[in-house]
């Protein structure tokens, strides 16, 4: 059983949603930041990355950073540049890139079903990734990023979204710098909202798609405020966390390509025989080679393409974890002939989201990178395959566009 609650959001004026809508903090640099909020005074990163209101060289981590991000949310909700509903609603949130339209449920859910796995994991977090955020929700006592979620979807939730947005006008509607649309829906009505909390019941499993380390920082933080009340009854907000609920047929995993500072010591030709005992070579060209298959990679090396398979007996087709491309990738090339053991803490290689295309791989080679490797995208099956099995997937395995907005939605633990 999943659970899913209605609240009473905080949110951004209609005329300001514009200028508040923001990419989640994880995008930027502590720098790029900086840039935003120059042009966007109002920009929800003001509060998600609060070092931006002090000098360079602050402490990013300090008490003072976060008591800002505190102090500017609710600021603004003085101000009026946001609300906050009188009422407990659910709300709709559709983006639209390229023609590609996915829909979500915006939600509160619960922390419990974090514990019990019933919202499942497939990434390993990071201690001090989470603590910045236990510290960020702690101090602002909100959820001012949601959890991007997904499940296996449903025709009849399927069938009260699409009625909910052809009867009702939008409450949003941007297009954002970048091109991408954005639109939200309120879900008021006590049958309509009664629906969707008893479908949901009959969903065994929810999956964090996007967002783990904001969905541990919250499960953390409310366990902190149990502690605190230890009479609570389990209805206080801080039991549940902000979530954009979508059905997996809606979604697009991108390639999460990956750039390598050297060969190990070894020389081109030496590197390109070495590939060749466990991959076999399917084409070479100037002209840029995507893959298109599992099990192939294409290489950039010294102004060159190469398309590479997987040769039979290199990885496990019966494990979901180790017939991941990113897996075979790893086992194959880049442990045992680049000597990366350990992708999460190793400086010799990078990550670069597919968003970006093949001609930014070609320019980091250009600039401060020996080689790159090009890959199939990790398939929502695979991911769901990977959670159920309860199992992690390696680091930097999928890359989600749309991204979600943070600051259209807040949720207050109190």
């Amino acid at each position: 059983m999943s659970t899913i609650k209605p609240f009473r959001a905080v949110r951004p004026t209609q005329d300001r949603v514009s200028e508040v809508a923001a990419l989640p903090y994880d995008v930027y640099s502590s720098d790029e930041a900086r840039e935003v909020v120059a042009d966007k005074p109002y920009s929800f990163l003001k509060i998600d990355r609060a070092e931006t209101f002090f000098e360079k060289g602050i402490d990013i981590y300090s008490q003072q950073v976060y008591e800002k991000a505190r102090d500017t949310l609710y600021g603004w909700l003085e101000e009026g540049i946001l609300i906050q509903e009188e009422q407990e609603a659910l709300y709709l949130y559709e983006l639209v890139m390229d023609g590609r339209s996915q829909t979500g449920i915006v939600a509160c859910t619960s922390i419990d079903e974090y514990l019990n796995n019933t919202i499942k994991k497939h990434e390993k977090t990071r201690a001090d990734k989470e603590q910045d955020r236990i510290n960020h929700v702690d101090f602002c006592d909100a959820n001012t990023g949601p959890i991007f979620l997904t499940y296996r979807h449903q025709a009849a939730i399927d069938s009260k979204v699409k009625e909910v947005m052809s009867q009702n006008s939008p409450i949003y509607d941007m297009v954002a710098d970048d091109g991408i649309v954005h639109r939200c829906w309120k879900i008021d009505s006590s049958e309509d909202v009664a629906l969707l909390v008893e479908s949901f019941k009959g969903i065994d499993s929810l999956y964090i798609a996007d967002g783990h380390h904001r969905a541990a920082s919250a499960c953390k933080v409310g366990l902190k405020r149990r502690e605190e009340n230890p009479g609570y009854d389990g209805s206080e907000e801080f039991n549940y966390f902000l979530s954009v609920i979508f059905p997996d047929n809606q979604l697009k995993i991108m390639d999460y390509n990956r750039v390598v500072k050297d060969l190990n010591g070894m020389s081109h030709h030496e590197f390109l025989d070495d590939m060749l005992h466990q991959f076999e070579l399917l084409e070479s060209s100037e002209n840029q080679i995507r893959p298109v298959k599992k099990g192939t990679f294409s290489m950039f090396m010294d102004g060159r393409w190469y398309l590479y398979e997987a040769k039979t007996g290199t990885f496990d087709s019966s494990d979901p974890v180790l017939s991941l491309d990113v897996s075979i990738l790893q086992l194959n090339v880049l442990s045992p002939l680049l000597g990366i053991g350990d992708p999460r803490t190793d400086k010799r290689i990078d990550f670069v989201g597919g968003i970006r295309g093949l001609k930014e791989l070609e320019r980091r080679c250009s600039v401060d990178m020996e080689l790159a490797f090009a890959m199939v995208p990790t398939s929502v099956d695979e991911l769901m395959a990977i959670a159920d099995a309860d199992e992690l997937m390696p680091p930097k395995s999928t890359w989600f566009e749309p991204k979600l907005r943070s600051g259209i939605f807040i949720h207050l633990l109190k």
